[in-house]
């Protein structure tokens, strides 16, 4: 049985979410706050570690900067569970190591997901342990995903795509891949009768590209701009290069296409069986989240990319808008939608 240590000074979160751990198979050991995490964590060796950020005694990038930094914790997968949504926020916690950030309110399968994802990566991690040392201790070495983006932020070329821009086609062939900076953006193809399929939906922080990371392969998909967006481009014979020197990186990359892919599942599922109502609350969550840090911001999107991302026609979603608007869970003014009843429109069914 594998044993979670859960960090969290929310005495009712905290054992809410121990039940539900338990209840999936792992022994659960808990911390009230940052300070008894860390002695906690050193006495006890969990398998992994989930920790909140803000917290009495010491914070969660404390708690984590203690445990990387000690030789008996320093490999113990660590993830971020926290209310903060900020880019730099994100940013900072997996600066300083974290494995995943996961933000409040989550899913049940959201969290065991992740857990289950990083201690597999975990093994596998262990397993080149020794092939990988030399690149470690390195400090110029790309050693990680993170480090990668890190990379594309200081030496990738700057690009700007204004809203509704395409950033490549499906079809062409292409020598770069992106990362996001700032923006949102749409991947999308066209079925037999022309019909535009959003397949994917990318934000800030977020590896754009990947899928056709051959050297002159074509792109599979087209990408759009959602709104202004600006890129840090890498071409892949550096990437390549990159990739080769490290033996982690591919394991990390192999983890990020993987969770594409099961978004794209869950996102194929929720078109083939999920009713209209549930179809239009879902997408609309998802375009908050994409597009915004704060899901009661108003998000400026067009009716034909929410109908599309929900598989649904386009006078079918807009019926379901003025039945939302009605019910007071979404206000709309022209192409903005605020969300107004978050929780409400995340259970309809």
């Amino acid at each position: 049985m594998k044993t979670v240590l859960l960090i969290e000074d929310d005495n009712i979160l905290r054992e809410n979410t121990a039940e539900l751990l338990e209840l999936s198979g792992y022994e659960v050991i808990t911390a009230p706050n940052g300070k008894i995490g860390i002695a906690t964590a050193k006495e006890k060796k969990p398998h992994i570690i989930v920790c909140d950020i803000m917290m009495p005694e010491v914070d969660g990038y404390g708690v984590l900067n203690a445990l990387s930094t000690d030789e008996t914790t320093q490999y113990i997968p660590f993830i971020f569970l926290s209310a903060i949504t900020e880019h730099k926020a994100v940013r900072k916690g997996m600066d300083l190591g974290a494995d995943d950030y996961l933000t409040k309110p989550f899913e049940e399968d959201e969290l065991i997901s992740a857990i289950e994802s990083r201690l597999a990566k975990s093994k596998l991690l262990q397993q080149l342990k020794t092939n990988t040392k030399e690149a470690v201790n390195d400090p110029d070495a790309i050693g990680n995903l993170n480090q990668l983006k890190n990379f594309f932020d200081d030496n990738g070329e700057i690009i700007k795509i204004n809203e509704g821009e395409t950033i490549y086609e499906e079809g062409a062939r292409s020598t770069y891949v992106y990362l996001i900076l700032k923006g949102a953006v749409k991947c999308h193809t066209m079925d037999e009768d022309g019909k535009e399929l959003i397949t994917t939906l990318y934000h800030a922080d977020d590896f754009l590209g990947f899928t056709s990371l051959m050297d002159n392969s074509a792109n599979q998909e087209s990408a759009t701009a959602l709104e202004p967006v600006e890129l840090a481009a890498v071409s892949k014979e550096q990437l390549h290069q990159i990739v080769s020197e490290n033996h982690t990186i591919p394991l990390e990359l192999m983890t990020l296409l993987s969770d594409n892919i099961s978004d794209i599942k869950h996102q194929l599922l929720q078109m083939a069986y999920s009713s209209v109502r549930k179809k239009t609350a879902q997408t609309l969550l998802q375009f908050a989240e994409v597009m915004n840090n704060d899901a009661s911001k108003p998000i400026r999107i067009s009716r034909s990319d929410l109908a599309s991302v929900a598989g649904i026609a386009t006078e079918s979603l807009i019926r379901t808008l003025s039945s939302f608007k009605k019910e007071g869970l979404i206000e709309i003014e022209g192409r903005n939608i605020r969300i107004k009843e978050l929780k409400v429109l995340r259970y309809i069914t």
